[in-house]
């Protein structure tokens, strides 16, 4: 409780040293209490420009403020462009950690001092982001590799402000009627697991083994190779890639790239991702993207930073893909019956209302391009739907959002005319028809070939064995049937017996009675 009590207070020093409260009322029409708050803490000095300040704030508050700073530096259309253009600095230009902490982490994690580990290892790291930095190598072998190393003492910054988080969950869900169906306790927990599978990094070595297996025949992504000989929970060594930074337009353009093609290559990836793997990568921000030039891989998106994924179960990509093809088509009755046979909405919920809400959203934003809507406009509206239709926030689901708005603001930089629904509406009714047609029946029998294998032989035997056992039945029931009627039979006799014998008793009394008057 001390330590959740000391980190609020470095939040609101921070918060006053820099100026946020500054930041947050420029907008509104107080100027009385800017003036107070600016009395109040003379000592501080606020004339560097609003963004600088907002981003050396979120950097002192340490990586989950960062990866906030990060989420907010793609949304172009939401925050104003001086904020967005210092918290782009985020993506992969933190402040760095000392190379001599470096050194220490990989001869403590790997067993050996970089130096006789590597041919070559550069002290000056090429990146830095809010969990980890990283520095370029070469294997004795000759081969490129790029390493990276966790930021010393994360588990506790985390710690701090998640129980913070966990702490105002609490009393969300004691004071907010909406907490119910908004699940803050839930979606805070699902958001401490991600973070906290961050600082293992064999996890995220792990997560772009399987992303690199799923895209190995893929000519439009590119995943480096994890040398596992290297890599520990806080230390891990991969192919180094070479590439220009996807936000960097004007050099791909003038390296001659199609930044129309790559937007709608990227939207292919995300769906791939999401509805033919159900494990997708869930920090796609411009820092963790880039774009090869090589001539062998010319256009071809290249990932980093793996250590948040998410992943779909079958009936979560099922539920999305309906949903998605029925906004593409319009078709909002579906959509509303989509939410309502899920239990997202009640089931008392009426679909045509549901229907109407859902169509005053959506339909105003389709048929234009990216740079005249804006997704976050959307499901701000969305939202306000759904807590008038009593929806619930699903959790696991969180980080697919997230990466909605990720692609958006990825999608804006490249192409503003793209036509997202245009784009994903052909992959996902190809998608739906491999799924529910034909291809997709051959595709399961194949998937459950080796275990009809091991069952075709013994179908016969198991097949007598059930009819045998239906003739015991059978025969157990008929003599239990049987034993029944005779028992029935026996009571019967007997109510009859107990029927006469009451009547006689009855006449005899009545006799009795008439004598004596």
């Amino acid at each position: 409780m001390i330590r959740k009590f000391l980190r609020l207070l470095k939040i609101l020093r921070v918060a006053i040293k820099y100026g946020l409260d500054e930041i947050a009322l420029s907008g509104l029409p107080v100027p009385r209490t800017s003036k107070l708050f600016d009395r109040l803490f003379w000592w501080r000095d606020i004339s560097a420009p609003r963004g600088t300040r907002l981003r050396m704030a979120l950097e002192e508050l340490g990586p989950i403020f960062v990866k906030f700073g990060q989420v907010l530096s793609t949304r172009r259309d939401l925050i104003p462009p001086d904020i967005v253009d210092e918290l782009a600095l985020l993506q992969d230009r933190v402040p760095p950690f000392s190379s001599e902490l470096a050194i220490a982490q990989i001869t403590r994690s790997l067993g050996a001092h970089p130096d006789l580990l590597f041919a070559s290892f550069e002290r000056e790291p090429v990146a830095s982001a809010s969990i980890a930095q990283v520095h370029f190598a070469t294997l004795k072998d000759g081969r490129e590799v790029a390493v990276k190393v966790l930021r010393p003492g994360m588990k506790q910054f985390i710690d701090e402000d998640v129980a913070l988080m966990h702490t105002a969950a609490d009393l969300l869900t004691r004071v907010w009627s909406e907490s119910k169906r908004l699940k803050p306790k839930e979606v805070i927990a699902e958001f401490d697991k991600y973070l906290h599978d961050e600082l293992d990094l064999m996890r995220e070595a792990a997560n772009a083994s399987q992303l690199r297996r799923n895209f190995a025949n893929s000519s439009l992504l590119l995943v480096p190779e994890m040398y596992w000989d290297y890599c520990s929970p806080s230390v891990i060594t991969m192919e180094r890639m070479h590439g220009i930074p996807v936000s960097q337009t004007e050099r791909l353009i003038a390296e001659g790239v199609d930044l129309a093609k790559l937007s709608r290559d990227g939207v292919e990836i995300f769906f791939t991702q999401v509805f033919r793997d159900g494990f997708f990568h869930a920090d796609m921000h411009p820092g963790n993207i880039l774009v090869s030039v090589k001539p062998e891989t010319f256009g071809r998106y290249i990932a980093l930073d793996f250590g948040i994924v998410g992943t779909l179960n079958d009936f979560d990509k099922d539920y999305l893909s309906q949903n998605f093809l029925a906004f593409f088509r319009r078709d909002y009755k579906r959509v509303a019956q989509a939410h309502i046979e899920s239990g997202w909405a009640p089931k008392d919920t009426r679909v045509d209302e549901l229907e109407s809400a859902v169509r005053a959203c959506c339909e105003p934003i389709f048929d234009r391009p990216l740079k005249d809507i804006s997704f976050g406009q959307v499901l701000l509206r969305l939202f306000q739907t759904s807590r008038r239709f009593n929806v619930e926030v699903q959790p696991q689901l969180v980080l697919l959002q997230k990466t909605l708005l990720n692609i958006e603001g990825l999608g804006r930089q490249l192409d503003p005319n793209l036509d997202l629904w245009k784009t994903a509406k052909p992959y996902l009714e190809r998608w739906m028809s491999e799924q529910i047609g034909i291809p997709g029946l051959l595709e399961k029998l194949k998937e459950e070939a080796p275990r009809f294998a091991h069952i075709m032989p013994v179908i016969p035997r198991l097949v007598h064995q059930a009819l045998c056992q239906a003739v015991e039945l059978e025969r157990a029931d008929s003599a239990l049937l049987r034993l029944l009627i005779l028992e029935q039979q026996r009571m019967n006799r007997l109510l009859m017996v107990m029927m006469i014998a009451g009547a006689g008793a009855g006449g005899a009394y009545l006799l009795h009675y008439l004598k004596l008057i």
